[in-house]
């Protein structure tokens, strides 16, 4: 009876989806300054012949950006903005942290209306006032954080709200989305519920999302971020097939070896403008990229000396419960050691345990030579163990404080006298952290929510670092940050470990293989194997083993 009822109120809200849909799609085929191509169609294309591209035939731009600027408060976050993108094209989309990437393709999306400046799409202005007026037009963007119901299953999620979706049945509603996902090579079960899926085939649930609408324009911000190294091989394949299906593709990322083998072009952000637009047959190599970013010679790696092993930090041992199974772990000083694995696998559950906010149901946890409930009832604001976590957003930093409060977040106690709070000396401290971590933009009265998501997870690094602690656990430090930033966090790291020691959660093989001195590779929360990086043979099994193959 109940899911009967489910079914009828999952209809129901689709038919009126649908009927504000219609209403909008009228407007459009009435309106002179869309064109009739734009319209998005019905899913009956699906399953034709991909052809050749239709840009690449008359070189005309799908998509014209001309004199687009925004500002939020004082910070301008795109200025005099002009962009071109055309059909069969993956353009790269590259700045630093803060450049304006996410705000310009927002505004694209119908996020954010332009302060000034013009959208024209295929050769004539248009204004979004919603991003259901871009979805529309044919314009689809895939954020970093997903939006799925999870209790639904991959065919229902893609057909929500969508036209002719409420009179299906689920077989049909099934078979629709498995052809789609097969042209594009997004290999799928549509009869999946999403709460069951991994992060990379959520991933391809929202890509879906927009190809059933016929999305002509597919943005896609740091689409990688979340994804394993075996999800992105996948990844990559879809995105060159939907271009050689005539669709343009936008890719945000600041991963310069994704953009050398996957783009046609890019486009270089900085400070709000563009500065540099050059095609990647025209780049010579990563460095060559990065300085056009960075406007600087960039590294693109760092010297780790070697450090003494001290004394252990961290002692697990059989850790069950929330998902874990039977841990066993030991951290010392002086050495860093990396957990890898696919999203969702317990990586969490073990950085929350770790940072005192779950309990451990069985096994023993000992930190700084402290049991876990001893360490917690009294724990000290420096010297002691230091959390950033991956919600940098929603966890680490609370977007209507400015950055002094963030800062005082977790660093409160060194800075009281008495009953009294030095706001004063906190305030000189939060300009010299931001100086010291390039957090833009520059001005300590900024509030959280008005920096972008690299800049926020540099002031979070910043905060932690100056607790001085002994015990560091990292969540995907890194991510999100540009190659500068990158580079700057991972010396961070380094030198920190000349006083601590440090548990890196991460998803980016690379970084693991960088900073590491061990690894320990995790799988439906337990560990599939331990072993140092200088182990050759057993790193290159760390696929198999994310997997779920034992070492």
């Amino acid at each position: 009876m109940i899911d009967k009822l489910k079914e009828k109120i999952f209809y129901a809200r689709a038919k009126a989806r649908k009927e504000r849909t219609a209403h909008f799609r009228e407007g459009l085929e009435h309106n002179p300054l869309v064109p009739k191509v734009f319209v998005p169609e019905s899913f009956a294309a699906v399953g034709a012949p991909m052809g050749e591209p239709a840009g690449m035939r008359d070189g005309h731009p799908v998509v014209r950006l001309e004199g687009i600027s925004k500002s939020f408060g004082k910070v301008k976050a795109n200025q005099d903005i002009s962009l071109e993108v055309y059909p069969g094209q993956i353009l790269a989309l590259l700045g630093e942290n803060g450049a304006g990437k996410s705000t310009l393709m927002s505004i694209l999306a119908g996020r954010y209306q332009p302060d000034s400046g013009t959208i024209h799409i295929a050769g004539e202005p248009v204004r979004f006032t919603s991003s259901r007026d871009a979805i529309a037009a044919g314009i689809g963007m895939v954020y970093q954080h997903f939006m799925l119901v999870e209790t639904m299953s991959v065919a229902q999620n893609v057909l929500l709200g969508q036209e002719g979706g409420f009179i299906l049945n689920p077989t049909e509603m099934e078979e629709r989305v498995g052809r789609l996902a097969e042209r594009y090579s997004l290999a799928l079960d549509p009869a999946a519920r999403v709460g069951t899926l991994s992060m990379g085939e959520r991933q391809r649930v929202e890509i879906l999302k927009l190809l059933y609408r016929d999305s002509r324009v597919l943005i896609f911000d740091e689409p990688t971020a979340v994804l394993t190294p075996p999800e992105v091989a996948q990844l990559f394949p879809a995105l060159r097939a939907m271009a050689n299906a005539g669709k343009a593709i936008v890719f945000i990322s600041h991963k310069l070896e994704e953009v050398l083998s996957l783009a046609d072009d890019v486009a270089v952000l900085r400070r709000g403008r563009i500065v540099d637009k050059v095609s990647v047959k025209d780049v010579s190599s990563k460095a060559d990229l990065a300085n056009r970013m960075v406007g600087k010679e960039v590294l693109l790696e760092v010297d780790k000396q070697p450090v003494e092993v001290g004394e252990v930090l961290l002692e697990i041992e059989g850790l069950s419960g929330h998902g874990l199974k039977d841990i066993d772990l030991r951290v010392r000083r002086g050495e860093i050691v990396a957990i890898v694995g696919v999203a969702g696998n317990g990586q969490k559950a073990l950085a929350e345990v770790l940072a005192g906010l779950r309990e451990p149901l069985a096994g023993s946890v000992n930190l700084l030579g402290k049991p876990w409930k001893k360490f917690f009832s009294r724990a000290s604001w420096r010297r002691t163990v230091s959390y950033v976590p991956e919600d940098r957003q929603g966890l680490a930093t609370v977007k209507d404080l400015n950055l002094v409060d963030n800062v005082l977040l977790t660093t409160r106690r060194g800075f009281t006298s008495g009953p009294f709070l030095r706001k004063g000396r906190a305030a000189k401290v939060t300009d010299w952290l931001i100086r010291n971590f390039n957090v833009q933009p520059g001005d300590a009265a900024a509030q959280a929510g008005q920096l972008s998501g690299g800049n926020l997870q540099k002031l979070v690094l910043a905060r932690e670092f100056y607790r001085e602690p002994q015990l560091i656990i990292a969540e995907q430090p890194s991510q999100g940050l540009d190659v500068g930033a990158t580079e700057e966090v991972w010396r961070q790291i380094l030198s920190a470990r000349n006083n601590a020691g440090l548990l890196l959660i991460t998803g980016d093989l690379g970084e693991a293989l960088q900073l590491a001195d061990r690894v320990a590779v995790m799988f439906e929360g337990r560990f599939m194997g331990v072993f140092p990086v200088s182990d050759q043979e057993r790193v290159d099994k760390i696929g198999l083993m994310m997997a779920g193959v034992k070492d």
